[in-house]
């Protein structure tokens, strides 16, 4: 593996993963029952829909490559 592409993967890894917790912190703020209102139902769809997509980004690392959900939308 050549120095500039580990070089250009850590510096993008860094910026992309830690976007990635920042907004799934963001998405945990919706827990918050004094500000929202939200059914059991809504919070399985969105874990079940993030899972998914965390999975599927799981497979490209591996031989089995996966496709991700690309968006959302509650009713």
């Amino acid at each position: 593996m050549s120095r500039d592409k580990r070089e250009k993967f850590v510096k993008l890894a860094n910026q992309r993963v830690n976007r990635a917790i920042e907004q799934l912190r963001l998405v945990g703020n919706l827990s918050n029952k004094a500000a929202y209102e939200f059914s059991d139902d809504d919070v399985r769809k969105i874990m079940k829909v993030l899972q998914k997509s965390l999975d599927a980004t799981k497979s490209r690392f591996s031989e089995n490559a996966g496709k991700a959900e690309h968006t959302f939308m509650l009713d």
